[in-house]
């Protein structure tokens, strides 16, 4: 079975600068592939003939070493793994697209959800400490499992930096059952229970029993805040030391939004899940095709 673990980074401004490298050499590698597939896209529709076979992420791997990197020698400074994953990311999601369970992947572009990931020698040392390839040894704020990773994938948030990744453990066997020393194995009550959940717009939702959960309303709270801080900044000069600053305390504002709607859902969830056996929910999607 397979479980995820995601806590933020303790970072020193060097490694910050390195993750943000890194980032930037993922992106730099997604459009480079996105750019060169719509072309062999739009080149095997303009020549029925002559077309050219769609490449594999190996296929890109083998193209951005030999085109790309000669030309671009801060490719060197970070992990070869982040290009090599984001190639493989964007041949899924070529995948995904030629299925039509999704749509064109679109281009990525600078900002406060840089993401990346790397596979290799990942190494947990202690309780909190990291080791990963190329950028070393790294500092969190909760104690890591004690295990090895195959792969890590390292996000910003604002200017916040978490690392995430998951591990198999033994799947336990859980049983609805309890042991009475008179009557044996009987079924546990909050296994018994089944219960409605109906998703709203006004209320967040409303259970079959009557219960009923309001939403967070997490941007309304802090609506005027935030028009506020988008008003004086409105004329800072795109690029600038005081415009970046404005842009990371309007996405520290969006994070905490955010943070509090999860919340709010994390709360319900688990209230649903540690008191009833059964959770039943409507599938509007379903409707609407019959209907």
């Amino acid at each position: 079975m397979l479980l995820g673990f995601k806590t933020e980074l303790k970072l020193n401004n060097r490694q910050r600068t390195q993750l943000s490298k890194h980032c930037g050499v993922s992106r730099h590698a997604w459009n480079w592939g996105l750019t060169l597939t719509k072309q062999i896209l739009d080149h095997n529709q303009a020549n029925v003939t002559d077309k050219i076979k769609f490449p594999s992420a190996i296929d890109l791997h083998k193209w951005l070493v030999a085109l790309v990197k000669p030309e671009c020698p801060w490719y060197y400074e970070c992990s070869k793994s982040a290009p090599q994953k984001a190639l493989r990311s964007l041949r899924t999601a070529w995948d995904r697209c030629f299925k039509k369970a999704s749509g064109v992947p679109n281009f990525k572009k600078k900002g406060p959800r840089d993401r990346f990931t790397l596979e290799g020698v990942i190494k947990v040392i202690g309780s909190k400490k990291i080791q990963l390839p190329k950028i070393g040894i790294l500092k969190t704020y909760e104690r890591l499992p004690q295990l090895n990773p195959k792969s890590v994938s390292i996000s910003r948030q604002a200017d916040r930096w978490f690392i995430s990744f998951r591990f198999d453990v033994e799947q336990q066997e859980f049983t609805n059952t309890t042991a009475d020393p008179l009557l044996g194995k009987i079924p546990r009550p909050d296994c018994l229970r089944i219960v409605g959940v109906d998703l709203g717009v006004k209320v967040l939702a409303t259970l079959s029993t009557g219960e009923v959960f309001s939403g967070a309303k997490s941007y309304l709270m802090y609506e005027a805040k935030l028009s506020r801080m988008q008003w004086l900044h409105r004329h800072k000069v795109k690029g600038s030391t005081n415009w970046k600053k404005a842009q990371t305390e309007i996405a520290r504002l969006h994070a905490k939004i955010a943070n509090i709607r999860k919340d709010t859902l994390h709360k319900l969830t688990t209230l649903l899940a540690k008191n009833h056996g059964t959770v039943v929910i409507e599938d509007l999607k379903r409707e609407r095709d019959d209907g």
